[in-house]
């Protein structure tokens, strides 16, 4: 849509499963066809896509998002925001800019005038793929498809990412220029958190749990260090009042927090038993505003079901991803089967493959139905949410990328919970 007809963005994310109003997403397009099997390590991509099937299955899971938002400006393609972003030719010369000072090892400063004269479209084309008419050797951007890791919404504010390595820096650029240049942006700017210098942070490693409690990961992708910084800033800036911290193991396998346990209903968690489960003083604590205000209190607890008990109000329902059978565990976490995405409360759609976990959705008294027969029953209704429906996605292309539903989304606003 043009740009002028884009409404303002309102940033609003008090839980997890709140129904979805208006989400970031990127469909894979041109950067995809660019991976080279070569290329897949630096790039931090496991597979090589057929590009056209994950096309596909990735617009249909945004039909079904389209269809629960019900209004045409729910769904918001990050390459398009980025488009109408660089109409902006200060947008342009501050993308090449930050590209030069976050990657001088790219060299790009040697093309920092030529980059910053090539039109909107062009150094869209570039920002995404790599490719332009200079001679310059720039890698393609596979994993911004992962929408997710660029930021995460707390509350009202917007918190930008620092990836953990120089592959996903570009993504974090792109999505500061969109924040910071496309004019729906323009009314949450003094609502934007940027962490300091030196420490990681990714947007698959933060779940919020409540109005006043996020949930933080300590993985191979976000520091302590950001975690200190982001929980001093949630407490100073917002109603966040409970940073319930869970230590993981640093391997590429749970690189985040939602690759092990995700919300599917404000009570209801699905979770990968072999890290969720463990018991033991410091796999879990809690920070909460200490006397001061840089002064952070820290509580340990025994199980992660405690913590969320006291943040919920009531025990939470685990749902084993992979059932109860170790080895089918991993292989539906491998295919990120505990990576459920919600739409709306008890709503929820991940990836068809991981059918052992399915059966357990269906013994938690959830409706099991594919992306496509959701969209054929609603075809002709609007969407009206009165009962728990989980949504298989034939994501047999996108699943290769080693992301799942949640992986593939950025929320930007949720109808409030009762």
């Amino acid at each position: 849509m043009p740009v002028e007809s884009l409404p303002a963005v309102h940033l609003d994310i008090s839980s997890e499963t709140g129904p979805l109003r208006q989400v970031v997403v990127h469909t894979p397009g041109v950067e995809m066809e660019r991976v080279a099997p070569s290329s897949l390590p630096q790039l931090l991509f496991e597979d090589i896509l057929w590009v056209e099937h994950a096309r596909r299955e990735h617009e249909t899971m945004c039909r079904v998002f389209a269809k629960v938002i019900g209004h045409p400006d729910g769904v918001l393609q990050i390459d398009r925001l980025l488009l109408e972003a660089f109409r902006s030719s200060d947008a342009r010369e501050r993308f090449v800019d930050l590209l030069c000072r976050l990657l001088p090892e790219r060299n790009f400063q040697a093309f920092e005038r030529e980059l910053a004269e090539l039109g909107p479209e062009e150094l869209t084309l570039f920002a995404l793929s790599g490719v332009s008419a200079l001679p310059i050797n720039a890698q393609p951007l596979p994993n911004l498809l992962f929408t997710r890791d660029v930021a995460a919404v707390v509350l009202d504010h917007l918190v930008l990412s620092h990836p953990a390595t120089a592959a996903r820096t570009r993504e974090s650029i792109i999505m500061r220029t969109v924040v910071e240049h496309h004019p729906a942006f323009e009314g949450i700017r003094d609502r934007v958190i940027k962490l300091p210098p030196g420490v990681t942070f990714e947007g698959g490693d933060l779940l919020v749990v409540s109005p006043d409690t996020v949930m933080v990961g300590h993985s191979e992708r976000t520091s302590f260090g950001a975690i200190t910084s982001l929980a001093r800033v949630l407490f100073e800036r917002t109603a966040i009042r409970r940073v319930l911290v869970v230590n993981l193991p640093k391997e590429r396998s749970c690189m985040h927090l939602d690759t092990v346990f995700t919300f599917v209903s404000p009570a209801e968690c699905v979770f990968f038993p072999p890290i969720m489960d463990q018991r033991g003083l410091g796999n879990v604590f809690t920070f909460t505003p200490g006397d001061g205000p840089d002064d952070l209190r820290c509580r340990l607890h025994d199980h992660v079901v405690d913590a969320l008990e006291e943040a919920i109000g009531t025990p939470p329902r685990l749902i084993p991803c992979g059932g109860d059978d170790p080895l089918s565990q991993q292989r539906e976490q491998w295919t990120d089967g505990a990576n459920f995405f919600a739409i709306a409360p008890g709503v929820v759609i991940g990836y068809e493959r991981n059918a052992r976990t399915y059966e357990q959705m269906a013994r938690n008294g959830y409706r099991v139905v594919t992306a496509e027969g959701f969209l054929s029953y609603h075809a002709e209704s609007a969407f009206e949410h009165g009962e728990k429906i989980a949504i298989k996605l034939s994501g047999n292309e996108l699943s290769r990328g080693r992301g799942g539903a949640r992986c593939m989304t950025l929320p930007l606003a949720r109808t409030r919970l009762a």
